[in-house]
C-alpha cells in the first residue's frame, strides 16, 4: 500500500469518526423531540413548513437570503437537512440530483425522525463504497466539478452542516422545553420536560 493510499484510509475513518460524532449529538435530541417542537415559533419572523390543501407540507424560502434572515423552526431545519443530505446522497451514488421543490417533509414527529435516520443509513452505506482513492476523486457536491474540492471534502462539508443544523435543532429544542422564548403573541411558550 501507498503512503497516498494509507493517507485517504486514515482520513476517510477520520471523517466516518467525525460523522459518527455528530449523529450522536443528534440522536440525543431526536429521541427528545415531540411533534410540538417542529412548527413552535420562536421569534415573529421565523422560517417554517406549512401544510398545504392537498396535505402535504411546503416551506418557507427565498432565492437571496433576507436579512435579516428569518429565525427557522425545527420543521424547516429539518427539511433543509433531508434536502441538503439528499442531494449528497444523490451525487455520492452518481444519481441526477433532486431539486429543492422535490424534496418534501414527511411531517412532525417520528416520520421527521424516520426520514433522517433513513438518509443516515443511505449516506453511510454511501461512505462504506468508497475507497481512498474515491475519496480524492474531484468531488460533485457542493462545488459542482472544481478539482480544488474532492470528495473528501464533499464529506467534510456534510459532517460541517449536519453539526450546525445539529446544534439549531438542538437549542431549539431546549428554548421550547425550558420555556424562556416568548412566542409570536408575547406570552412565554408553554414549559415541557427537556
Amino acid at each position: 500500500m501507498t503512503d497516498s493510499h494509507n493517507g485517504s484510509a486514515r482520513a476517510l475513518d477520520l471523517l466516518r469518526w467525525q460523522f459518527d460524532l455528530t449523529w450522536s449529538l443528534f440522536e440525543y435530541h431526536l429521541e427528545r423531540l415531540v411533534p410540538e417542537d417542529f412548527l413552535w415559533e420562536p421569534a415573529a419572523d421565523c422560517w417554517t413548513v406549512h401544510r398545504a390543501d392537498d396535505g402535504t407540507w411546503t416551506v418557507d424560502w427565498a432565492e437571496t437570503e433576507p436579512d435579516p434572515v428569518p429565525v427557522p423552526t425545527i420543521g424547516w431545519l429539518s427539511w433543509h437537512i433531508g434536502w441538503w443530505w439528499s442531494v449528497a446522497v444523490d451525487h455520492a451514488y452518481g444519481r441526477t440530483p433532486r431539486e429543492r421543490e422535490d424534496i418534501a417533509w414527511p411531517g412532525a414527529g417520528e416520520p421527521t425522525v424516520e426520514w433522517l435516520r433513513g438518509l443516515r443509513e443511505d449516506w453511510l452505506e454511501a461512505l462504506d463504497q468508497l475507497t481512498p482513492a474515491g475519496l480524492a476523486t474531484t468531488g460533485p457536491f457542493p462545488w459542482p466539478d472544481d478539482p480544488r474540492h474532492t470528495v473528501a471534502h464533499m464529506i467534510a462539508w456534510v459532517n460541517a452542516e449536519l453539526m450546525k443544523n445539529v446544534a439549531e435543532i438542538g437549542q431549539l429544542r431546549l428554548q421550547r422545553a425550558v420555556g424562556q422564548v416568548p412566542n409570536r403573541t408575547g406570552d412565554p411558550a408553554p414549559a415541557r420536560s427537556a
